[in-house]
């Protein structure tokens, strides 16, 4: 056995012996050494911030390495290659779920909550004394309604959804037309398939696209459906291109043996070049790519659509209780890569504290399965480059707003509303993300809130509940009037969101949503044709009225409009106007405010950060 002095130096030795070769490397002549340097930095990084190449110079965190040194390329002789290296280099790996950071702008819950139902995922682990205890406080939560630890579906028996929203706006040239990438899962079977699923278990895509145009592609068997676990890396294969799912009838016993093992392996993410060979139809979102090719159904069709089910295009036999008879299905592709601007807070400004700046839309509190639903707003701004093909119509776009949101919990709220912009005119880096609504809380309560969120040239401004106040006036379709004031925190500020649109000539788009007794079934209302207009104040405390008051001078942001506003009602019932103000319960309200007031307790004693 060796001593812990000796295990210490073992343990270091051989990342040393990298980082030196490293250095003699760096530090030696012009002549090129007798290896590529790229060959020591996967071992020299720390194993939760290795990454890996992929197309587009993107890099997308992998596995993590072992010590040992591996030469991931033949030595250079000055002329003569390796076939190895050839290979690895036309092939790179695929992408894989690390234990580090996509990007720098990554927030919180940007990795999956459930547990996917691939038995690949499911593996015997020796349950330590710490995983135990955790187990019985999860199982007393569950009895009191209050949720501990971050995955409620690996131990609760009850409803469970996740669901990724990706917004893309196209600029006015090609008719602001907008589309929406939304995927979920529904009630996924969990532990390998030994608990059933229920009739509610469902992977499905939607998009919605110009004018009000939806489709959706959705399929019961629910393996499909991986996702990472550590970043934002999610996927579902419907259907496989015939020559790469080969029939087994003509195969020996041991080809078919090799391919079942090959079926049974767990399904994850692919290369993009790969993807586009081996999939018909699916979708991959990587961290920084998105793409998708559905043979949809029309989403509207409400009698000609059952989800889960397949197509039948024949006006006879039985198509299940008098139903019509499918459309011919619509055909949408979408390929595109990701450009990160602002997660959920503010940006780095190259100290290398950019992923400390990033904050739960919800609060620290959302770590914990405390409210229901979960919500995390994961790309606040990014730019997109590619193509969507829309049922023949391509559409082509460079450095395109893009927007991506997430929610995971029993079911969404009864009711709510939301706006979403971050395309405003004249203004290059300008996001507003708003929205509220009537959500659970522990002990069979419940609690309407709201709040009003602005990414500006880099800087976050938050008014949330825990900070400030929030006001809202909704109607059931056509004006949202939102008003949210930060009084506590780094910037005092009142914001203001207005967004309108004639219910006649802009009624919007009736989408699915998870519901918490019908699974994904209409539940909400959507447009992207909202007229949208921004403002914001600074504030200063004013010892006369006892009060905050708008700082004299021109306005931060003096009314930014735009007419591409995301506007959206869900829930209900929605039979008048919807008019409330904020009020966040204790002592859930003082948990969540906590690490504001120690921020604002740093920023007195020290005195305000640098912007």
């Amino acid at each position: 056995k060796m001593t812990g002095r000796r295990r210490r130096c073992y343990c270091f030795r051989r990342p040393l012996v990298a980082v030196l070769l490293l250095l003699h490397a760096l530090s030696s002549s012009e002549t090129p050494p007798p290896w590529h340097v790229g060959a020591f930095v996967v071992v020299v990084a720390p194993p939760f911030a290795s990454f890996s190449p992929v197309s587009g110079g993107t890099t997308i965190p992998t596995r993590r390495t072992t010590t040992q040194i591996h030469v991931l390329y033949a030595a250079n002789d000055g002329g003569s290659s390796n076939t190895n290296t050839a290979a690895a280099e036309a092939s790179p790996p695929a992408p894989q779920d690390g234990g580090g950071r996509a990007y720098p702008q990554q927030t919180p819950h940007s990795g999956r909550h459930f547990l996917p139902s691939h038995p690949s995922y499911h593996h015997r682990r020796r349950r330590r004394k710490r995983d135990r205890i955790r187990s019985v406080l999860r199982r007393l939560g569950t009895r009191c309604g209050i949720g501990i630890g971050n995955d409620a579906r690996r131990t609760k028996s009850r409803r469970f959804m996740e669901g990724w929203y990706y917004r893309l706006t196209l600029p006015p040239s090609q008719g602001n037309a907008s589309f929406a990438f939304i995927f979920s899962i529904d009630d996924p079977v969990g532990r390998g398939g030994s608990r059933d699923g229920t009739d509610l278990s469902l992977s499905a895509a939607q998009v919605m696209g110009p004018d009000d145009g939806y489709i959706v592609q959705a399929d019961r068997d629910d393996t499909k459906f991986w996702a990472w676990e550590a970043a934002q890396g999610l996927g579902c294969t419907f259907e496989w291109n015939d020559d790469d799912a080969a029939s087994s009838i003509n195969l020996g016993e041991q080809q078919q043996q090799q391919q079942q093992e090959e079926m049974n392996r767990m399904t994850t993410a692919m290369r993009p070049d790969e993807w586009r060979r081996r999939v018909r139809t699916g979708f991959q979102v990587l961290p920084t790519s998105l793409q998708g090719r559905l043979v949809a159904r029309d989403g509207t069709e409400r009698d000609a659509v059952v989800l889960g089910g397949t197509y039948t295009n024949d006006n006879d036999g039985d198509h299940g209780g008098g139903a019509k008879p499918t459309p011919t299905p619509a055909v949408c592709d979408f390929d595109m890569s990701i450009r990160p601007l602002s997660g959920w807070g503010d940006d780095g400004n190259g100290d290398g504290n950019d992923a400390r700046r990033q904050r739960s839309t919800a609060g620290w509190l959302a770590g914990f399965a405390v409210f229901e639903p979960h919500w995390q707003v994961t790309l606040a701004d990014a730019r997109a480059t590619g193509t969507v093909n829309w049922n023949g119509t391509r559409y082509d776009f460079a450095d395109a707003p893009f927007y991506a949101e997430k929610n995971w919990g029993g079911a969404f709220p009864s009711k709510w509303y939301w706006v979403q912009c971050n395309a405003f005119d004249g203004y290059g880096r300008l996001s507003v993300t708003a929205g509220g609504g009537t959500r659970k809380i522990p002990f069979g309560q419940t609690e309407s809130l709201g709040m009003v969120s602005i990414h500006y040239d880099g800087v976050f401004y938050e008014a949330v509940p825990w900070t400030g106040s929030m006001e809202w006036d909704v109607d059931c379709w056509g004006k949202w009037i939102l008003n949210g004031r930060c009084t506590s925190g780094e910037r005092l500020f009142e914001a203001e969101v207005r967004a309108t649109c004639d219910p006649e000539t802009t009624p919007g788009v009736t989408l699915r949503a998870p519901t918490q007794n019908d699974g994904l079934a209409y539940f909400c209302r959507d447009s992207f044709l909202a007229d949208t207009t921004l403002s914001l104040w600074a504030l200063r405390w004013d010892d006369d009225m006892k009060d905050y008051v708008r700082v004299d001078g021109p306005p931060i942001i003096d009314c930014a409009t735009s007419q591409q506003g995301g506007v959206e009602v869900g829930g209900g019932p929605w039979w008048d106007t919807w008019k409330a103000t904020s009020n966040m319960k204790q002592p859930m309200r003082s948990l969540v405010a906590f690490p504001y007031k120690i921020s604002r307790l740093r920023q007195k004693i020290f005195g305000p950060k640098d912007q």
